[in-house]
């Protein structure tokens, strides 16, 4: 137990490195910014049950996640850093479960260790944990469940309270984002679970039953009342959703045939681990490894065989890839590197890598020090850092006996060095530095008694509803009377706003213009639709 407790307290400090550290240096991305509005909203309206989004309906996703960023917006308000800590919480809860869910089945703390810290370094995972998505939670809760039901059919006796902690996993999952774990997460589990398995129920019959009436009661209730209240709403958006599936972002059957480089720094590693899985005598025999094998080539066949494809969808893939890559480095870790295939695999795929962080110092030294985006003082504390690395990976592959630990813990905290030293640059190589946002808005009290309205013609990011937590509700600015019997209001314009409202009838008061891109002007995405005239538009006396 007190191994176990050390190694689950070094998971929560290494996942505070990569998960919750300068999380707030990037502004709410789009997505970021709808989930925050709608959370924004009920705190403002009070309404919980029946969430909106800019005084729109918002019914496409289970409220879960919502109603936590709501929790932390009414303690913390207006903190970006605050709403992606607790998305980095929800990653803390995933390693924790997977920490638990290996070593249940492998018996192998030092395994459990190494898939964990492995998933606490993943680039999708990193990226999921510190943005405020709600992809992190349903995951976290999936596996939660997934953790409980392993651990009541594998010990005898009925294990009621096993099988009403996967129930609530399994219910607060659907609640996060509906069926999509229950079909990229758990559905792939229990193919491989009882393919390897064969774990007996006798006598389990009922704590499974109160499992699944738990997993349904939780599910449903929301759906169940938002059907009894907005049953229209509600069926049309299930239409919308369900078409979703094979009308949108539509890829062929391969489209993920580059999987693995959303495991990041470990991409490599992990198509080793795949193949020693596939090809290894004494991986072939353990009865763990080929579970998680079987686990994460299932979830990726599933992933596939749905025609929407994203790349964000893989998340779960790297749940049971993580614990492939686990295995692959207890097996190396406690074994001679004698064989020639286990040396020559390991060599290139530490070779690999050490030759990209060779690489990075000319790279950053042409790419940001010569644009005048970092001093020297800085750029010379990243060259040496990750000549360091290099040195220490080139140290540890030489020797007789290559030093397995030290190249592991070098390439951890190269990562870590990541997320909490050289992600502070960032701000000046990729933010705007010209960047004015309408969040300044907040702070005026005189502009609270005033409505906010937009051109209907202007499409609306949410990113202004966010960062200026306000509705702001479109207006039919050609029809005069529809403008006079709103005044006084605040409007908001792409265009200039004399040209919205072409009348001498109206008194126009300038506020400012707004910028609420975070990228370049001369980035390809800087988006016009962003920059925003904002007027206080009253009646001419």
């Amino acid at each position: 137990m007190k191994t176990t407790r050390i190694h689950l307290l070094l998971l929560f400090i290494l996942a505070l490195g990569t998960f919750i550290a300068n999380n707030a240096l990037l502004p709410a991305d789009y997505m970021e910014s709808r989930n925050l509005a709608t959370a924004q909203e009920m705190v403002a309206t009070g309404n919980y049950l029946i969430p909106t989004m800019n005084g729109e309906l918002r019914l496409e996703k289970p409220p879960l996640p919502t109603w936590i960023a709501a929790g932390v917006e009414s303690i913390f308000p207006g903190s970006l850093a605050a709403q992606r800590t607790a998305t980095g919480l929800a990653g803390v809860l995933l390693l924790f479960f997977l920490y638990g869910t290996v070593l249940e089945l492998s018996q192998r703390k030092n395994q459990a260790f190494y898939t964990g810290a492995i998933l606490a370094t993943s680039y999708s995972v990193i990226m999921m944990a510190r943005n405020a998505t709600w992809d992190i939670y349903c995951h976290a809760f999936m596996l939660m469940g997934i953790y409980f039901f392993i651990k009541g059919c594998r010990q005898s006796g009925k294990q009621y309270g096993y099988f009403i902690g996967a129930g609530i996993g399994w219910g607060l999952s659907f609640l996060a984002k509906g069926p999509v774990s229950f079909y990229a997460l758990l559905l792939p589990f229990l193919i491989a679970f009882f393919i390897t398995y064969r774990p007996s129920l006798r006598g389990k019959g009922v704590p499974i039953l109160i499992a699944l009436l738990l997993t349904v009661t939780l599910s449903g209730a929301w759906p169940l009342y938002i059907m009894l209240h907005e049953q229209d709403t509600l069926l049309a958006i299930t239409k919308k959703e369900t078409g979703a599936w094979t009308g949108h972002n539509v890829r062929p059957w391969y489209y993920y045939k580059l999987f693995f480089v959303e495991a990041g720094i470990w991409s490599l590693f992990w198509l080793t681990a795949l193949g020693y899985g596939l090809f290894h005598p004494k991986f072939k025999m353990n009865r763990s490894t080929r579970f998680f094998l079987l686990w994460t080539i299932g979830s990726l066949f599933l992933l596939s065989a749905v025609p929407e494809k994203k790349t964000r969808y893989l998340l779960p893939l790297l749940i049971p890839g993580a614990a492939n890559m686990g295995a692959y480095w207890e097996y190396i870790m406690s074994h001679h590197l004698r064989k020639k295939g286990d040396r020559f695999w390991f060599h290139l795929n530490t070779g690999v890598l050490l030759l990209v962080f060779l690489a990075i110092p000319p790279l950053s030294y042409f790419v940001i020090y010569k644009e005048g985006l970092i001093d020297g003082v800085f750029w010379g504390f990243i060259a040496g850092f990750f000549l360091l690395c290099a040195f220490l990976l080139l140290f540890a592959l030489v020797r007789k006996e290559p030093r397995r630990g030290l190249i592991f813990s070098t390439l951890i905290g190269a990562m870590v060095a990541v997320t909490t030293l050289f992600l502070i640059p960032a701000k000046r190589v990729f933010i705007n530095t010209d960047r004015h946002s309408i969040r300044e808005l907040r702070g005026v009290k005189e502009w609270n008694e005033y409505s906010f309205y937009h051109p209907e013609s202007e499409f609306l990011r949410m990113e202004l509803v966010y960062e200026s937590n306000r509705i702001i509700r479109p207006l039919n600015t050609q029809n005069l009377s529809e403008v006079t019997r709103h005044l006084p209001f605040i409007l908001v314009s792409t265009q200039p706003i004399q040209k919205v409202l072409p009348t001498d009838s109206l008194r126009i008061t300038p506020i400012g213009t707004y910028d609420n891109n975070w990228r370049q002007p001369d980035h390809k995405r800087y988006n016009m639709d962003l920059v925003k005239e904002v007027a206080l538009i009253e009646a001419r006396n």
